[in-house]
């Protein structure tokens, strides 16, 4: 079976189809993208996958695990991990403690061992810093750790959103529009960063993202959406020439 299999999944806001029976599989190593104009549901199932929304219908396996019932809490320590379209940075701590706060997702010590100062508090602590600059050296925001977050580049922004994803040692990683705001240079980084991720994390990508030359550069496979359904699924090169995907995303219609 593979690493995260979804299987016809849908989701209806006030009588509006958002997501219409949608399907995927994908495995460790493997990156997918999921691409479509403005409105056409990929945000959706990416809050559908991570339960962020409740389906209406179909089912979720995560390493062979249904986690369709699951809560988003219990999908995000199951190994889902994601970022969101728009930058979510805690502005008031640092860009160790951001992601600290992932770190800490397991209880290592109780409020009273806290409060006094116990060895296993102390202890814990220590894992959990360590944790989170090994996460920080993984997209290369060691030397920032001090750093306040809004004093980063947006492109390092995005990478310590990574970074928090991360310290929660996903098997699944997601990330929306990873490349919004980034120069062309920025983006064949970009590109090249992810490869590195999927490496030496071993695990498995799924990408919403407009930019295309990220998409087609970085995507073992692409799911097209357009008004909530699936119209095209291939490899870059089959994607590229699809008709439906060319009258649908490019605005090319069929002569």
């Amino acid at each position: 079976m593979a690493l995260l299999k979804v299987e016809n999944i849908a989701k209806t806001f006030g009588g509006v189809c958002a997501v219409n029976g949608f399907s995927m599989e994908i495995d460790r190593g493997e990156v997918v993208g999921i691409i479509g104009p403005n409105g056409a549901g990929k945000t959706t199932i990416f809050n559908l996958i991570s339960k962020v929304y409740k389906t209406d219908c179909g089912k979720l396996w995560l390493d062979g695990t249904d986690i369709s019932a699951y809560s988003q809490e219990q999908a995000a320590r199951s190994g889902i991990g994601r970022t969101f379209q728009n930058i979510r940075l805690f502005t008031g701590l640092s860009v160790l403690d951001n992601v600290k706060v992932s770190c800490d997702y397991k209880p290592r010590y109780t409020l009273l061992e806290a409060i006094l100062s116990l060895p296993r508090t102390i202890k814990g602590k220590k894992k959990t810093e360590c944790e989170a600059v090994e996460c920080l050296k993984a997209v290369g925001l060691e030397r920032f750790a001090d750093e306040r977050p809004g004093n980063l580049p947006y492109g390092m922004q995005r990478r310590l959103e990574i970074a928090r994803a991360l310290a929660l040692k996903p098997k699944v990683l997601m990330l929306d529009e990873p490349a919004a705001g980034l120069n062309p240079e920025e983006c064949v980084e970009l590109v090249s960063f992810l490869k590195e991720v999927i490496k030496r994390f071993d695990l498995a990508l799924i990408i919403i993202e407009h930019r295309m030359d990220v998409v087609m550069n970085l995507c073992d496979r692409i799911y097209v959406q357009d008004f909530g359904k699936n119209i095209g699924v291939g490899t870059p090169l089959e994607i590229q020439n699809n008709p439906k995907v060319l009258a649908a995303y490019l605005g090319e219609g069929d002569d």
